[in-house]
């Protein structure tokens, strides 16, 4: 009798002894979770800072400015007094006679002037651009492992679950059959 109880006391322990393994096996997979992820979140919280140099500053605020209905009325209406002026005042105060040749010579030099400068205000928008795209693809790579790991939580959690239930009904099934054998004593 008391050989059969430290043998129970034994598989209750054997048991516990496994939980205790399957808690240990949860805690490894959390860790190596973490490590993976901690990567990604040191990136996603702490982005490098931007410096900006003159010149790109300077092209960001004519890109801005050169982009916006206010440019456009502003230019409208210097034309416009351009036009109005030269066509109308006395001829000795008329600077661009009609066809505003200097005119056109002006608006030309801005268009070329403008145009390279509003490109390299887009060219580092598109690296932003680019940088978000990366920033979202850490996102999901780090949903992508999180569920990959709860994949494997879950199918460990399953095996010692499935591992317990055999063993407890093995217990079982030998302390029924210890029972019945003293019933039958």
């Amino acid at each position: 009798m008391e050989n059969s109880k430290k043998e129970e006391r034994a598989m209750i322990n054997e048991l516990l002894h496994t939980n205790d393994n399957s808690l240990r096996k949860l805690h490894d997979i959390v860790e190596s979770t973490m490590r993976e992820e901690d990567l990604i979140v040191q990136n996603l919280l702490h982005p490098p800072e931007e410096i900006l140099t003159r010149g790109q500053r300077i092209s960001d605020k004519v890109a801005r400015f050169g982009g916006s209905w206010a440019f456009i009325i502003s230019f409208g209406v210097l034309l416009f007094a351009w036009v109005l002026f030269n066509s109308v005042s006395p001829s000795k105060d008329v600077f661009d006679p009609y066809p505003y040749i200097l005119m056109n010579l002006i608006l030309s030099c801005i268009a070329a002037l403008q145009a390279p400068i509003i490109m390299m205000s887009q060219n580092r928008k598109e690296e932003k651009d680019r940088q978000r795209a990366e920033n979202d693809y850490l996102v999901n790579l780090k949903a992508e492992l999180e569920v990959r790991n709860l994949h494997r939580k879950i199918d460990l959690l399953m095996e010692e679950q499935i591992s317990r239930l055999v063993e407890t009904q093995d217990l079982q099934m030998r302390l029924l059959e210890e029972l019945v054998a003293r019933k039958k004593t």
